[in-house]
């Protein structure tokens, strides 16, 4: 079952990011694009960059969390030589995401939703969850936050975002009318 709910959802939303920098790309070409990486929607916030950054991170953590296994130290989030310094890395950062999440087996992270899991910070605090309640309560949300901060800076920077760039995968499930 998480493994069923995390991999497409968070593939499916990877792949509208980079959606949303080509469009980026395509509507503010050159240097005008690159400099997105350094917009930030509040002064104390990360960037555009470090959002991608992240949420690149928060797609593949659960991948080794849940099976037990130690995050790699190139999954980092915090390290500044990954941030991605131009739109071509950033859309790179995307689509080895994208592969990790699409080389877990189908039920690869199942076992682990009853399973005790400690998710210690930085800082010195640790939670102790279990696999679902981790993937709930910290996972998706960590997730969703950079995500949506990415999607927030673009549309504050200019490029032309909507609901039908958020959702793109939506599109599979449309269902001609018939007439009456």
């Amino acid at each position: 079952m998480l493994t069923s709910f995390i991999v497409p959802a968070y593939a499916q939303m990877l792949r509208a990011l980079s959606g949303w920098l080509d469009k980026a790309e395509a509507q503010k070409p050159g240097a005008a694009a690159e400099a997105l990486l350094a917009a930030r929607l509040a002064p104390d916030m990360f960037p555009l960059a470090v959002q991608i950054r992240f949420v690149c991170v928060q797609a593949q953590e659960p991948i080794f969390r849940l099976r037990g296994e130690p995050v790699p130290a190139t999954l980092d989030a915090r390290d500044a030589e990954a941030f991605p310094g131009t739109i071509a890395e950033a859309k790179a950062q995307i689509a080895a995401a994208i592969a990790a999440l699409d080389a877990v087996p189908a039920d690869g992270l199942d076992g682990a939703a009853q399973q005790p899991l400690a998710l210690a910070m930085p800082s010195g605090m640790a939670f102790d969850l279990t696999g679902a309640d981790y993937a709930r309560d910290w996972s998706v949300p960590q997730f969703y936050f950079h995500l949506m901060t990415a999607y927030a800076i673009l549309r504050n920077n200019g490029v032309d975002l909507g609901k039908p760039d958020y959702v793109p995968h939506m599109r599979s499930y449309v269902r001609q009318s018939v007439p009456a």
